[in-house]
Order: structure tokens, then sequence, then C-alpha cells
């Protein structure tokens, strides 16, 4: 979804690489006093190790913060299409079964990717009970194969088959539906979804307050898995945003705290994108939290924009997974949504946190 002010127009020109032999782009990226090669592409700028630096106190290379350092970024799927989709739009992601990542598109298409090149491997079409599309915006592949899908129209969150057959729908509370049958703001409901570790507990945050609620405070909602195998409404929770940004993404760390995406746009000013770590759910209903990074602390590695950001390298950033570990640091991927506009960037960033 865009941001609350406008759609961002946002962008890059620049085909970006990838980084520790996890993102393959499409052209090396230019910028920087060295490259490194990574088998067929290269990576921008000093290659970054968790290794003797990390251990010394010292910021890992390509450092956001003492927390969080970039280890690459890719452009190679901005503006093409796959078995007739447009590969864009992107919203969310997740690890899927057998090397593979879904990406789900908020036009309804979910991709299936290779998770070390990134190529479309795979795509399905979801639609709702009535046949027609979704404003679908996050994704969680549960532990039978299956998909949940959240669409942020109703809100809702439906069940899909790896085929695209809708298998069913979870309850949800009538205060978070669209106003007027709840105080939920339209395009502003459920954007981010995640199972915490186990996979007995699911959530779903909502972008931005209900009308009525603080102008920074929004709700994260939860289900618990029954032994049947299908979910009930859980507990509700609270987080509070920085100022005038919204949570475009909610994922689980293996501990069962949670990585936060706040983001917001400001016309002639750009994105801001904030990465969050937040309480694990359970202890109390206000999750609190600590920043991690602040992506416009990011190297640019070669990034370009065609309009104003604070850092070339930002975008419309609203779907991130934990994809594994690596010195002792989380593997993040990151992919920004292009709402399939001319002057906005389909861009995915690898990560490494600390949490």
């Amino acid at each position: 979804m865009r941001p609350r002010t406008l759609r961002t127009a946002l962008a890059t020109l620049t085909a970006g690489l990838a980084a520790a032999g996890c993102l393959t782009a499409a052209a090396p990226a230019t910028a920087g006093p060295s490259t490194v090669a990574v088998g067929p592409s290269t990576v921008a700028g000093p290659s970054t190790v968790a290794g003797p630096a990390a251990a010394q106190g010292r910021p890992p290379a390509n450092a956001c913060s003492p927390a969080v350092s970039l280890t690459g970024f890719t452009d190679a799927l901005d503006k093409t299409t796959y078995d007739g989709a447009y590969v864009g739009n992107l919203s969310a992601l997740a690890p899927d079964r057998r090397g593979s990542l879904a990406a789900l598109s908020d036009r309804s298409s979910l991709f299936r990717l290779d998770a070390r090149t990134l190529e479309p491997r795979g795509v399905v079409t979801l639609a709702d009970e009535s046949g027609a599309a979704l404003d679908s915006e996050a994704l969680v592949t549960d532990r039978d194969g299956t998909y949940l899908v959240s669409s942020e129209t109703e809100p809702s969150v439906r069940r899909y088959s790896r085929t695209g057959e809708l298998l069913g729908r979870l309850p949800v509370p009538d205060d978070l539906r669209t106003a007027p049958e709840g105080r939920g703001r339209a395009n502003g409901s459920f954007e981010g979804l995640t199972l915490l570790p186990g996979g007995r507990t699911l959530l779903a945050s909502m972008e931005y307050p209900l009308d009525g609620d603080p102008a920074d405070l929004v709700r994260i909602q939860s289900w618990q898995r029954t032994r049947h195998g299908d979910f009930r409404l859980g507990a509700q929770y609270t987080y509070r945003t920085d100022p005038g940004l919204g949570v475009s993404e909610v994922t689980a760390t293996p501990d069962g705290r949670l990585l936060v995406l706040e983001r917001g746009f400001t016309a002639g000013v750009g994105n801001t994108v904030r990465l969050q770590l937040a309480d694990r759910p359970g202890r109390g209903t206000v999750l609190h939290k600590r920043l991690l990074a602040d992506l416009a602390d990011c190297p640019a590695l070669g990034a370009t924009a065609k309009q104003p950001q604070p850092n070339p390298l930002l975008d419309n950033f609203e779907g991130m997974a934990v994809t594994g570990r690596s010195g002792g640091r989380l593997e993040v991927l990151v992919v920004s949504d292009d709402n399939q506009n001319a002057v906005q960037t389909t861009r995915f960033l690898r990560l490494r946190v600390r949490a």
C-alpha cells in the first residue's frame, strides 16, 4: 500500500546485486572503490562479514547502525513480467518450502521465487469468495504449506492452497473492520502478518490507528491455533509508532520478538523507513520497542533515485522476511512496492540484523 500522504514516486536506475551469494542482479553495481565477486555477480563496496570487526566491537562493513548492516541490493525484477503477470506491487515476503520464497503482490498475484537468485519460478492468482481481486498486503506460509493472506479491504485473513484455491477465512473483531462497519481506516488496516515460533500464534498488524485512537497507536490482533488446526481470536496488542509513520510489516524473530518495519512518505523529501524490534507478545498488551536502524543511514551502494530521498537507496519498502542466520546475526530480506509506477522501483535489500 502507498504511504499515508500519497503514492510514493521514488526510484533508481541501478541494477544492484546481492550479497553473500543470496541475491543476483542483472548487472553489477557501480559504486564504491571495489567490487567483490560472488559467483556470476558482484557486490558493491567492501564485502560484509561478521568476523573480527564485530568481535572487537567495531561496526560491520556497510553498517546502517551498530545492529544492522546492508549486504546488498538488487533491482533485477523491476518492471519485469513472468508468465503474463507483472512482477511488482510486492507487499509481502515469506520463506516457502524447498528453497523457495513466496512474494505477494497487492494485485492478487502470489509468486514463488528462487530463494537464492530471486528469479520467479511460479505464480498463482488469488481471489475472494466472489472471485474478485484482493488488496493483498501480508503473507504467511503455514506449517502445512498453505498460505495465510491478509487483505486490507475489509480487512480479512484468508487461507489458500498452494494452487490458489480459497480454503477458508479467519474471524476479525468488529472494531478493526473498515468504516462504517468498524473503526479501521480504508487502505490502512492489515498490512503485516506473522506466525510466532511454534506456529500456534498468528499476528496481524494494522498500518494506521483506528478512528478515535491516538495518532501514534496501532493495533496488533492475535489468533490462537486450536487443536483442530484452525485459528480462534486471541488477545489484541497496542504498539506506538514514530510520529507520522505507519506499520508496513511485522515479522517474528526466532525467539518470538517482532521486527517491525515503520514507513512514511513526505512529498519533496522522500521516504522514512525504520526497523524496530518489539517485545514478544504475551506479557501485557503493550508492545515496547527499540530502534535497530533508520535505513536512511545505510550506505547507498550506488543506488539512485529520480525524486528527492534522504538516501537514494530508499523506496516504498513494505515486505520483510527472516531468511536465515549468518555470523550470529539474522539474515533479513526487504522488498519495496513499486505501485506499478514508472518512477518507483521493485528493490530487494539484504540486511544482517543483530536482534
